[in-house]
């Protein structure tokens, strides 16, 4: 078994989807639409055989009061970048296009090497080896 995807509602398909293809080389399926529901998305994939990430986007979704990450339900999600150099690079790229940086690369208490950044709306993302 695995899990074969994970799906994001963004305010901004285009926006986040151009995110995820700049910094982690991704590639993204066509756009998915069905008018009757007011519903597209994309199905980002991070490699042959990989868990994928789905945007959907409905314009009737509702925003919540709470910050992301800290109410229940899913709290983040990781990439592994593959290396402890790789997630510093990355780091400080993204750090440079003025994303918000949650937490500098480190060491975890559990064993991870990683960084958290904020994806442009502000859904926590690790980056790991």
């Amino acid at each position: 078994m695995k899990i074969e995807h994970l799906a994001i509602w963004a305010d901004d398909l285009e926006l986040m989807r151009a995110f995820y293809l700049k910094y982690f080389g991704c590639t993204s399926g066509e756009i998915y639409t069905n008018l009757s529901k007011q519903y597209t998305s994309y199905f980002l994939s991070f490699g042959k055989g990989t868990t994928r990430l789905e945007l959907m986007h409905k314009p009737d979704i509702t925003p919540t009061e709470v910050q992301r990450g800290f109410s229940k339900g899913i709290a983040h999600f990781s990439i592994s970048v593959g290396e402890k150099e790789r997630v510093n690079e990355l780091t400080e790229l993204l750090r440079k296009d003025n994303y918000i940086i949650f937490s500098e690369p480190r060491t975890t208490g559990d064993g991870y090497y990683e960084s958290v950044v904020l994806d442009p709306e502000g859904n926590y993302l690790e980056i790991t080896i």
